[in-house]
């Protein structure tokens, strides 16, 4: 493989990477936490969109209430990790 073709190559996966970085941007899971009394919403990059608390879950004490952003908070993140990885695995998977 000569030079110009392995440059080819390095552009065509920069502009499968930035298309996908895009995609993910775009994309957004949603975590849950305390049977539903918590919902974040976040992008496939992390960014958060919303926290939407539940009302009824204000009577909670406030360690309660903490906890259950937290596991809306690592159920969003694990979901979005698993989008990444399904995108970008799209990507690098074709290199082999």
């Amino acid at each position: 493989m000569d030079m110009e073709q392995l440059m080819a190559q390095a552009q065509d996966l920069q502009s499968k990477i930035t298309a996908a970085q895009d995609s993910l941007s775009q994309q957004q899971v949603r975590g849950i936490g305390g049977n539903g009394n918590v919902i974040i919403t976040m992008t496939g990059k992390y960014d958060v969109l919303s926290v939407v608390i539940n009302p009824s879950a204000m009577e909670s004490d406030a360690q309660m209430l903490s906890q259950y952003v937290m596991d809306a908070y690592v159920d969003a993140k694990s979901k979005a990790d698993d989008l990444i990885e399904k995108t970008m695995g799209a990507i690098t998977g074709s290199m082999e």
